[in-house]
């Protein structure tokens, strides 16, 4: 079972670094809509987007997405850099 729960939660998952900051996430695409991203570090400090939401008062887990990194899975997903399933 555990190896079922590791293929689940870690299969599919393609290394990616965001085009505007150069930080490095795990991402995987189960659909052109659904994305899963898993942070390889603390995103409050890696992204510089994040960091200043949370300069600003935002606590991290109430963080959704950055846009740069949205834009660079979108743009990573048009060159083909994903299967999706």
């Amino acid at each position: 079972m555990t190896a079922e729960r590791d293929e689940f939660l870690t299969g599919g998952l393609v290394p990616l670094t965001c085009r505007s900051c150069a930080t490095k996430v795990l991402v995987k695409k189960n659909s052109p809509q659904h994305t899963s991203i898993q942070w390889i570090t603390d995103a409050a400090t890696s992204c510089p987007v994040f960091a200043e939401r949370v300069a600003g008062g935002v606590h991290p887990g109430l963080l959704d997405t950055c846009e740069r990194l949205h834009a660079s899975i979108a743009e990573a997903a048009r060159e083909g850099v994903f299967t999706y399933g």
